[in-house]
């Protein structure tokens, strides 16, 4: 069933909304071998069966722990000798709780010697996380995790785990995050990407997240690659398989990030400011057209702001931008000049008119800056960012302009 359904998302029939396949296909432990099962939902468990326990590649979240957990142990009792987490974001590590619970010793963690830092940096930064994660997901009861199941071994960058009749060889690589691996299952045959590869373009530039890196994360791919599997389960979506599809997966994968990270080095040697690179920089068209490329969780423009913010720092070259006047009071002196903020506000309603929706939003947001109480404005301003939410075509853009309304 699962890798009739990755036929159909390679073909281009049917896509991932973000990082969400098709709840049809949730909670159930998938087959692929007699030794191998992936639990589908927000984010894929993966489940061996080695003759010597189970390992589990990755937990899930902590809201699906229980469903995760039955539909693992539906497929195999036996007892869970190990957990690796590809990485430490929250949907891969939040379902250890029901193992952790079960008779007998419980499971070793596997995982990077970043992943700790990272949850200390959770704990800190709780409340950030919550607002952020609530906006990009439109979900506005979402609870930060405030506790974390941190690993029990860790290692910098390699590590053999054999466990029965398999071995696991985990590789660390920089990419969506500085914790993540990658894992090779050479008795079959088998790569295990994480989020290095996830049936969309990759999430390198989330607005609202910590730095990503994408020189190591196309190198990952290329090592991946390099391994020459013919089956690649992802930390999202279905698995890829055949060996000519999973190198071409990984190796598009790379280039595409390959190609965004040579040309907005290239303007910034040049001198240009963030505003040109990120208006100049294009994706291949070939590239563009790959049905697990498209830029339905991440756009290439904020892999370019990612780019930018890691090669570069933090201000835009705008020297006016270096020590900006406050956002309100730049916007009352603007709308004292053009005739008060309902002349911005129906500016900004003229600009949708006129396809201009970039235009349109920075107008309406001007306006409410320097009207924030006035219904006229805010209900224009509400307007533009609706219909921003409802043209756009990934998670991230979707949910800012969402909760701007």
């Amino acid at each position: 069933m699962l890798l009739d359904y990755a036929e159909r998302m390679w073909r281009g029939e049917i896509t991932m909304d973000g990082v969400l396949a098709d709840g049809s296909v949730w909670g159930i432990a998938h087959e692929l071998t007699d030794e191998v099962a992936v639990v589908t939902g927000f984010s894929n468990v993966i489940a061996f069966r080695t003759g010597d326990g189970l390992l589990l590649f990755d937990t899930g979240g902590e809201f699906a722990a229980g469903a995760t957990h039955r539909a693992v142990r539906r497929w195999c009792a036996d007892p869970v000798r190990h957990v690796v987490y590809s990485h430490g974001h929250v949907d891969h590590v939040g379902g250890m709780a029901p193992f952790d619970a079960e008779p007998g010793p419980g499971p070793v963690v596997i995982a990077h010697e970043a992943v700790a830092g990272r949850f200390d940096r959770y704990v800190r930064t709780t409340g950030y996380n919550e607002v952020v994660n609530r906006r990009q997901f439109g979900v506005p009861e979402l609870k930060w995790p405030r506790e974390y199941r941190y690993p029990d071994q860790t290692f910098r960058d390699t590590h053999t785990v054999r466990q029965g009749r398999l071995t696991f060889e985990l590789r660390h690589a920089r990419g969506e995050t500085d914790d993540h691996l990658w894992a090779h299952v050479p008795e079959l045959d088998m790569v295990l990407s994480g989020d290095l590869f996830i049936w969309n373009a990759p999430n390198c530039g989330n607005p609202q997240k910590a730095q990503r890196y994408p020189a190591e994360w196309a190198a990952a791919l290329r090592a991946m690659a390099a391994v020459g599997a013919s089956l690649l389960v992802p930390g999202h979506g279905p698995p890829v398989a055949g060996a000519d599809r999973v190198r071409e997966a990984l190796t598009a994968t790379a280039e595409y990030l390959e190609s965004l990270l040579d040309q907005t080095l290239a303007l910034m040697n040049r001198g240009a400011r963030l505003d040109e690179i990120i208006h100049a920089v294009t994706v291949p068209p070939h590239l563009a057209e790959k049905p697990y490329l498209r830029p339905a969780y991440d756009e290439p423009e904020f892999i370019v702001h990612n780019i930018w913010r890691l090669y570069g720092g933090w201000w835009d070259g705008d020297p006016a931008s270096l020590k900006p006047a406050p956002a309100g009071r730049m916007a009352a002196v603007l709308a004292e000049l053009c005739g008060g903020a309902h002349a911005l506000a129906e500016r900004a309603a003229r600009a949708m008119t006129e396809d201009e929706p970039r235009v349109a939003a920075r107008l309406a947001e001007l306006a409410v800056q320097a009207a924030p109480t006035d219904e006229a404005v805010r209900a224009t301003h509400r307007t533009v960012f609706n219909a921003l939410a409802d043209a756009a075509t990934s998670t991230m853009a979707r949910g800012i302009y969402r909760a701007a309304t």
